[in-house]
């Protein structure tokens, strides 16, 4: 990493300023002090190198507290260096600061999301490119000749290029330079992206996506906080509306960052992002290459990069001037971080917003219950498109009664459904069909003695995923062999796998329509994200009849041929104690419906369910979205529930369980006494053991208003330490409950 002289320094400390904390990416409460050598110049936000312990470690030079004690520099070890990368801003500084006093962890564990990126310092490797001099070889071969030719533009290639286009081996190149048929230049570093063009394509919008674009552009003009719900049908052209906002801070100068829950949806995305500004943005997420997201990164830092999608880790980038934050989806789970720092990155959205003092636009079909809470009390300014861009229908969901015309017995597909189901292929059409669960089979069991597979590190059955023939855990990762015999009786062929998952029901489907083209999307299929992108382009080109997918479906992917949409089981999600049960299946069932009928093609969808007369399926049914978000408001309201309540979990965990609980009662005892929060527990998690650790859970409630992060401070600072393998994770305002 470069590193910077102090006669290069040009951020400076006070003179007399001798002694800076740092705070360092460890789990430790406080930063610590160090010396400043003398000639060097740090201010806060530097990043720098000092050493802990036996190690040298990567730090932030932070602001000093008011009223800090004094420290004799003689006393303190010195900083080592400082590096040659953009300091972090005060906004960023802030935000790091609030993130950690609201999730009770400490700061400089949420400093390590942006640190972490060691790449990010990195000098980028020098890049040499290679063209024709004119001059001919010595000894000419059909190789060289083909790549005279391929060359003979004159343009600068760099030597992989080079060698791809003319068909032949980089050594062949490398003959071609020494002998001074071709030359080499050094080409500028590659770019993080290429700089989008605003005005590329401008769209042509229906009168509520221009009435919506205009207000996000003006707020993106004012520069200033102002949070906005576009709340959309499904396919009513959300994108292209803030599309227009994000070429309005391109227009100011600014950065636009962009949030998905899915790295699977960014590549539709790419390509429309594409077709309105001529070029793709940056992207950020686990699956680009860590050179990349050096370049990304110093890109971010430097202003270079005007617009980034990116998962919920995106938001911890340095960026030189945010103008505009996008959280696309903004219902999705995936935005709770659930290990770790617990934070969601939809509401740390708005906090990064608010401190940088530029717009932020939450964006979806379905609501969270928090958002549009928001929305209805006028907290958020809510944008509504409440048609489709194509003018299509949105698909009425019919209901099939499985207690009265369910399938055959060892079937999951119902006989009206499979009839629509042929009846859409026949016309042309493409049929989805949508069951929430990956795998063959949720359950093993035994039919001679009744044992069922459980996996030994966790309280979770085994899923047999029949491609792969294994028998795996979704919690650890366990995998084994599907077995001959019981492991319990030693019954030889006596193993039956018990329900659906999505490879059955696509052998389902292949027994029912055998000449139907068929795709299981399912996000642990192997291949990965490529091979993930190109089933969906396949899909999109229609090039598959019936898709059979989890989850993963229901996304914002864009299917022109999709004309039908059966949901297998629409009651699994409502078979568990969770307060967001009814929302999330809501969420789910209505956005996996709207994938039909938006491309010219009428849609229709089908819900097979054993409690037609739930208030989730009749909402559904009718198509009234509002009287569901009346009816769960009003519940979560009565039963003082969030949004109109919080809670804070803390789960203990150890390898002993007898010592976990212990512990957990010890904290459940020392809970600071007060009228405004009610401290559940201990008791035991539902998902009781996971990686060989045993899970206790505490749940401290308290009205809205309450400051319950304070609290569980307060809390933790009087409470036991956790030793040995013992463990407290602590998570303010929890979405999961497991």
């Amino acid at each position: 990493m470069p590193i910077i002289s102090p006669a290069d320094s040009t951020s400076l400390f006070p003179p007399r300023e001798s002694v800076v904390d740092v705070l360092l990416p460890v789990a430790v409460g406080s930063a610590y002090s160090y010396r400043v050598p003398e000639g060097m110049q740090v201010a806060p936000g530097d990043i720098v190198v000092v050493p802990l312990g036996t190690r040298n470690m990567l730090g932030c030079v932070w602001p000093r507290a008011e009223g800090a004690p004094s420290v004799d520099p003689a006393k303190l070890k010195s900083i080592q260096r400082r590096y040659a990368v953009a300091p972090l801003r005060p906004e960023m500084i802030a935000f790091i600061r609030w993130i950690a006093e609201y999730t009770v962890t400490p700061p400089g564990m949420v400093l390590r999301l942006a640190l972490r990126h060691d790449e990010s310092a990195g000098i980028a490797r020098e890049r040499t490119g290679v063209r024709l001099t004119g001059k001919r070889p010595e000894r000419r071969t059909a190789a060289r000749e083909k790549t005279i030719e391929a060359l003979a533009d004159g343009f600068v290639r760099s030597k992989t290029d080079a060698a791809r286009e003319a068909g032949v081996s980089p050594s062949v190149i490398d003959g071609l330079i020494d002998d001074g048929v071709l030359e080499t230049l050094v080409l500028p570093p590659e770019p993080a992206a290429e700089t989008p063009d605003p005005d590329h394509a401008t769209p042509d919008l229906l009168p509520a996506q221009a009435e919506a674009a205009a207000r996000l552009v003006e707020a993106v003009k004012t520069r200033a906080f102002a949070p906005f719900l576009i709340d959309g049908v499904t396919g009513s052209g959300k994108t292209e509306t803030y599309f227009e906002a994000v070429a309005e801070t391109m227009r100011q100068g600014r950065q636009s960052l962009i949030l998905m829950p899915e790295i699977a949806l960014t590549q539709a995305f790419l390509d429309r992002f594409t077709r309105r500004f001529g070029v793709k943005p940056a992207e950020w997420h686990s699956a680009v290459g860590s050179k990349r997201r050096g370049r990304v990164f110093r890109g971010v830092a430097s202003g270079e990069v005007s617009v980034v999608v990116g998962a919920r880790s995106a938001l911890f980038l340095p960026y030189a001037d945010l103008g505009l934050i996008i959280v696309d989806e903004e219902h999705d789970s995936a935005y709770k971080q659930e290990d770790g720092v617990h934070y969601h990155a939809r509401d740390m959205a708005v906090v990064r917003a608010r401190l940088e003092q530029a717009p932020i636009a939450l964006v979806s079909a379905t609501p969270s219950i928090e958002t549009e809470v928001n929305a209805r009390r006028g907290r958020y300014t809510r944008l509504a498109l409440p048609e489709r861009f194509a003018g299509t229908r949105v698909p009425r969901l019919e209901p099939i009664d499985l207690r009265k015309e369910g399938p055959p017995r060892g079937r999951w597909i119902a006989p009206r459904l499979a009839q629509e189901m042929t009846r859409t292929i026949e016309a042309g059409g493409q049929a989805l069909l949508f069951l929430n669960r990956r795998g063959y089979a949720p359950l093993t069991l035994c039919r001679a003695c009744g044992h069922r597979i459980k996996c030994p590190s966790c309280s979770s059955w085994l899923v047999e995923h029949r491609f792969r023939r294994r028998l795996e855990c979704h919690q650890c990762g366990y995998a084994m062999p599907v077995p001959n015999e019981c492991p319990n009786c030693h019954e030889p062929n006596a193993l039956i796998p018990c329900g659906p998952g999505v490879e059955r029901l696509h052998e389902e489907v292949t027994n029912l329509l055998p000449n139907a083209r068929t795709q299981v999307l399912s996000s642990d299929l192997a291949g990965g994200v490529e091979r993930l992108r190109a089933e969906l382009k396949a899909i999109e080109d229609g090039e598959v009849d019936v898709i059979v997918g989890t989850q993963l479906v229901a996304k914002g992917h864009n299917f022109p041929g999709l004309a039908m949409v059966g949901v297998i089981d629409a009651d699994v999600g409502l078979g568990h104690g969770d307060p967001r049960a009814a929302e999330r299946t809501f969420q789910l069932l209505h956005q996996v419906a709207g994938r039909a009928g938006r491309h010219n093609v009428e849609g229709r969808a089908f819900l097979q369910t054993y409690m037609p007369e739930h208030p989730v399926m009749q909402a559904l049914v009718a198509g009234d979205r509002d009287a569901f978000y009346d009816r769960e408001i009003a519940v979560r309201e009565e039963a003082h529930l969030p949004p109109f309540a919080r809670f804070a979990a803390l789960v203990v965990s150890g390898t002993d369980a007898h010592a976990a609980q212990s512990h957990a009662r010890a904290l459940a005892a020392c809970s600071p006494l007060s009228n405004e929060v009610r401290v559940l527990g201990p008791a035991e998690a539902p998902l009781a053991l996971i990686r060989g650790r045993h899970r206790f859970r505490l749940l401290a409630r308290s009205e809205r208003g309450f400051d319950l992060s304070a609290y569980v401070r307060g809390w933790m600072a009087r409470a036991p330490r956790a030793t040995g393998s013992l463990r407290v994770e602590i998570d303010i305002d929890p979405q999961s409950f497991l």
